[in-house]
């Protein structure tokens, strides 16, 4: 079954049609023209400049706050107005800011002394689903790559520092010629059901109550089906039959995309390996509501934008079957 605009367009970060002008990218006249009139989100340490927390609070190329910037990235058109991106994670916040929060979610907000105190640096997750669709894909595309600068510094091939190009799209070592391109990481992500009951699994270190989907990455040489099944047994004991793809979703934590799909099990016994899951369980679709709902006394919702959330709707609404 296949899923058109419509249905995805409030999974966060989701066909929201921002023009990415690959052409553009190796013209420096054009990109430096592009840049002079050009809309910037700061990042600092994977977070966006947002405002109120539910807009990007961008800037022009001559604000103060990107003094300690990196090299921009483009990121393509909104409406034919140029994005940038730009990393400012040398800065550092005064004394008095707040500190950041290890963990799954990181609530704190750092505040630049440059910028107007209604603006702060915010974790993205937390603001995903408030931002509109092409910010919220803006944010996703800048966050992805600007973290594949920060981890890949260095050629794979010879060890020597290499340099930013193509506008952001390309590494080059100066020292051998090699070109490095940003990755993305294929990831499965399945919602398995067994009649009226679907498996929702926990990992170790979430938060309390937290369940979602079975998940893991793409192996080398599999295909998303055979990813699916290697997964669910692994993890669950669970045996998978038909596996349907359904939708995808660009997950930039640090730079994934989600393939999601619908598998039907072979049989319902669990066993779960620890070093995978905490805890895995089945669910009736009854049962499915009040958790969605919010109301379950165990299990909380999947997180509102996350294609979790977007496969469970969909199958309590009879739209996977």
């Amino acid at each position: 079954m296949g899923f058109g605009m419509h249905d995805t367009e409030w999974m966060a970060f989701a066909d929201a049609g921002l023009e990415r002008a690959a052409q553009l990218r190796g013209d420096a006249a054009a990109m430096a023209s592009l840049f002079a009139r050009a809309k910037i989100v700061p990042f600092w340490r994977g977070k966006p400049l947002v405002r109120g927390g539910s807009a990007l609070a961008f800037v022009a190329a001559d604000h103060p706050v990107l003094r300690q910037g990196r090299p921009a990235v483009f990121l393509g058109l909104d409406d034919g107005a140029p994005c940038f991106a730009v990393d400012i994670s040398d800065w550092q916040p005064g004394p008095d800011a707040e500190d950041v929060v290890a963990g799954f979610l990181d609530p704190s907000v750092q505040r630049h002394p440059d910028v107007d105190q209604d603006a702060g640096f915010c974790e993205l997750r937390g603001i995903m689903v408030a931002l509109p669709a092409r910010e919220a894909e803006i944010a996703a595309t800048a966050r992805a790559i600007l973290q594949w600068h920060q981890s890949h510094r260095f050629c794979a091939a010879c060890g020597a520092e290499s340099v930013l190009a193509m506008a952001g799209w390309q590494r080059d070592c100066p020292a051998c010629a090699a070109h490095h391109f940003p990755r993305t990481d294929p990831v499965v992500i399945m919602l398995v059901t067994h009649g009226n009951r679907a498996l929702l699994g926990r990992s170790p270190g979430w938060p309390e109550g937290m369940y979602s989907c079975l998940a893991g990455f793409v192996e080398p040489g599999e295909t998303i089906e055979a990813a699916v099944r290697r997964e669910v047994l692994e993890e669950s004991g669970i045996g998978i039959g038909p596996v349907r793809y359904v939708a995808s979703q660009p997950w930039p934590f640090p730079a994934n995309l989600m393939f999601g799909c619908h598998a039907d099990a072979l049989d319902d016994t669990i066993k779960i390996d620890p070093a995978e899951l905490e805890d895995a369980i089945w669910v009736t679709r009854e049962e499915m509501v009040t958790v969605m709902s919010g109301a379950h006394p165990r299990v909380k919702p999947a997180r509102k934008g996350a294609i979790a959330h977007f496969l469970i709707q969909n199958w309590l609404a009879g739209k996977l079957d």
